[in-house]
């Protein structure tokens, strides 16, 4: 029997698949620039951002005057000894006007407050967007992975029908037995069975790319510069991410909000100022109260201080000093989660480029045991079974460098989520970057308007 030597080119390398090129390629650059874009989890945190947005004018609004009117109509019906069951009109309309002079600072902290939590909801998109282009990489690696491991199998099949070809040929001459070819048609079930289950799992891969990314995974090409952006010790990442990791800056934000929900809180405590004007006019038959039409202008400056709100004003301000102590310990919470994350994803991308090394090693190994085993077989000293297994060897080797190498660039995608760097600037997305602050200065210090400034 001869050694099919077009095994090893059949093989779609993991290697070729990535230095893959073409003019429509989809460059792993671009199916994260794709996936800035168009992923609706992104869309979504960043309305949700706009919503936040929103807390601002509705704090600054403790600035603004309140303007009211109110207006009535009726008919009174009166009875007397000088009169019986007559109907008299009465209406009146009005006008007030209310500006706050003083809230006890509760305008100016709650007006803090919304702004420290619009910045900590900004540093939450760029978590969600760093988690969001992680799984898009993931995805993306992961049907090349796939891809090359069907690939694989299919020759891995082909191998072993000729390996039942050859055995029912060596058993027509008389030179093998019906136990050769029983074991290599059990070899050749299970090559069609393992090529089964990865096409199953490559079409999953190619499912879960679609759902992230928004595009067919066609002609897949996996280069990147993300080798480049790596940090150079496990040191120096845990330094990145304790220094810009959002989900950090987004806990200290909190923090200040905190604190200024304290301050909002205490603020009931103080006395509160404003100023009253009203306008007013009332047309009615009744009598005794001046029949006919009365106008009435009146201007107040009006007081109010509190002594006693059956104990809700205190249980508040306790309430938000408790919630201050637990936004300080999410500090500590989020410094260790990332710092945690960051050696974690040190490790692994060490350990895939150590198992890449090791992977290589095997499959030259196995490929030569293989061909050995071949040429034992053919002067009787080695079994279809050991053939068969050493195919099994070299096969299981390939799989390894496979995910190996699938391993290594999400692996180092991972560690520059972990240090807070994967994000558009870094990446070198291409396409309109979304600006954070965009929405919140177009609302800001609007007045009026039922309308968003996209026009909804």
């Amino acid at each position: 029997m001869v050694f099919p030597r077009n095994l090893a080119v059949a093989a779609v390398s993991f290697a070729a698949l990535l230095s893959a090129q073409s003019a429509s390629a989809i460059t792993l650059t671009g199916a994260l620039t794709a996936t800035y874009q168009n992923n609706p989890t992104l869309n979504a945190a960043r309305a949700q951002l706009r919503v936040v947005d929103e807390r601002v004018p509705q704090a600054l609004a403790g600035w603004r005057p309140t303007i009211a009117a109110t207006l009535q109509a009726g008919m009174v019906n009166r009875s007397s000894q000088a009169f019986t069951n007559r109907g008299f009109r009465d209406a009146s309309a009005s006008l007030q006007l209310t500006q706050p002079l003083f809230r006890g600072f509760r305008t100016v902290n709650s007006t803090q407050q919304a702004e420290a939590v619009v910045r900590a909801q900004r540093e939450d998109l760029r978590v969600t967007e760093q988690t969001v282009l992680l799984q898009a990489s993931t995805s993306y690696m992961d049907v090349i992975r796939d891809t090359a491991l069907v690939s694989l199998r299919r020759s891995d099949l082909k191998f072993q029908e000729e390996q039942v070809r050859a055995a029912k040929d060596r058993f027509n001459v008389g030179e093998g037995t019906r136990t050769d070819v029983s074991q290599a048609e059990a070899g050749r079930a299970r090559a069609q069975s393992a090529l089964n289950s990865q096409l199953a799992a490559l079409n999953s891969s190619r499912a879960v790319f679609k759902q992230i990314i928004g595009l067919d995974p066609k002609n897949l090409s996996a280069r990147s510069n993300v080798t480049r952006l790596l940090p150079k010790s496990a040191n120096q990442a845990v330094t990145l991410g304790q220094e810009q990791h959002p989900s950090i800056l987004a806990s200290l934000h909190l923090v200040d909000a905190a604190v200024y929900a304290v301050k909002t809180a205490e603020g009931s405590l103080l006395p509160s100022a404003d100023l009253q004007a009203t306008v007013s006019t009332s047309d009615n038959t009744l009598p005794g109260v001046g029949g006919g039409t009365t106008n009435t202008a009146s201007v107040y400056g009006r007081v109010t201080i509190p002594i006693y709100s059956a104990g809700r004003t205190y249980s508040s301000i306790r309430q938000a000093k408790e919630d201050l102590g637990r936004t300080e310990v999410l500090v500590d919470v989020s410094r260790d989660s990332v710092r945690a994350g960051a050696i974690s994803a040190w490790g692994r991308l060490n350990a895939a480029v150590a198992s890449i090394s090791a992977a290589e090693s095997e499959v030259s190994a196995a490929k030569l045991a293989l061909e050995g085993v071949i040429e034992e077989q053919r002067v009787g000293q080695r079994t279809t079974l050991d053939v068969l297994d050493s195919q099994s060897n070299l096969v299981n080797a390939r799989v390894t460098l496979v995910t190996a190498q699938r391993d290594r660039v999400v692996a180092a995608y991972a560690l520059l989520a972990s240090v807070g760097s994967l994000d558009y600037e870094n990446l070198g997305l291409t396409g309109e970057r979304y600006d954070p602050t965009a929405h919140y200065h177009a609302v800001r210090d609007k007045w009026f308007g039922l309308r968003t400034p996209d026009g909804r």
